[in-house]
């Protein structure tokens, strides 16, 4: 088997072999994959983090031995909880982080990490092991988005999607979530209406199908904080999302899932 890490602040992973191709989601600086194939200058990869699968330009990717990631893979995940940070490359050139970035091997003592041979220091916030009052910090990540753009595929404040926002504030809370909300949906367990939940709650709203097409995140009762158009407040009742713009519901509700209990992390 073949891995790769970002070494780059973005890596946008594309449906097809191509540049015009649909971007599906992005990876995050810090974040490997197992390549799976290569076909003229691309990379299948399958990420670690949730398992999700795209093509990434080869030249983008910095290739990692198999001995480092098990390595990495041994140790709890640390990730820059600041909005956007930068690390030191050179003298002369640094690397911009987003929130959510994930620091490999990462030693506290010496405020340092690596990836494949270079050492990286770092001074920004940390989030790593167990968090506590994990509610609390996923919103307080979540304000840190208002108005960030939305962009299918994103995962960035730079440009972010329904579901890249709510698997972006769960990665700084130490919970792993699918990346599409129709698989997000499918963990933790139902919590009933909007006036029995509590912050940090995933909202999960479907159309006409009954497929699953949006999810947000509790604030408070009544709150959510969701990406649509940018990441905004709106309210929430037994209906679904009313756009306080637009002054009409935009979203039908589906279910509520509590996650941050289920996991064990609350």
């Amino acid at each position: 088997m073949h891995y790769g890490i970002s070494s780059l602040s973005l890596i946008p992973v594309r449906k097809e072999p191509s540049e015009k191709s649909e971007m599906v989601t992005q990876i995050l600086f810090g974040e490997h994959f197992e390549i799976v194939e290569e076909m003229a200058g691309w990379c299948n990869v399958r990420l670690a983090w949730e398992g999700y699968t795209g093509w990434a330009d080869g030249k983008m990717i910095t290739r990692i031995d198999e001995r480092v990631i098990r390595k990495t893979e041994k140790m709890p995940v640390a990730v820059s909880g600041d909005i956007i940070s930068q690390v030191a490359l050179k003298d002369d050139q640094n690397i911009m982080l987003v929130a959510g970035s994930t620091l490999p091997l990462w030693r506290p003592y010496l405020k340092e990490f690596t990836i494949d041979k270079s050492t990286y220091r770092y001074s920004g916030r940390v989030l790593c092991g167990m968090i506590k009052n994990p509610r609390n910090l996923a919103i307080k990540q979540a304000f840190k988005y208002i108005n960030a753009p939305y962009l299918w595929g994103g995962r960035s404040p730079f440009g972010i999607d329904c579901s890249g926002f709510s698997q972006v504030i769960y990665k700084m809370i130490g919970i792993r979530l699918p990346r599409d909300a129709s698989d997000q949906v499918n963990e933790g367990v139902a919590s009933g209406f909007p006036g029995e939940s509590e912050p940090g709650d995933l909202v999960f709203f479907d159309d006409e199908e009954g497929k699953i097409v949006h999810v947000g995140i509790i604030w408070k009762q009544n709150k959510i904080i969701h990406a649509s158009g940018k990441v905004r407040v709106d309210n929430l009742d037994q209906f679904g999302i009313f756009n306080t713009d637009m002054k009409r519901y935009t979203h039908k509700l589906r279910v509520i899932k509590k996650i941050i209990n289920a996991n064990g992390t609350d």
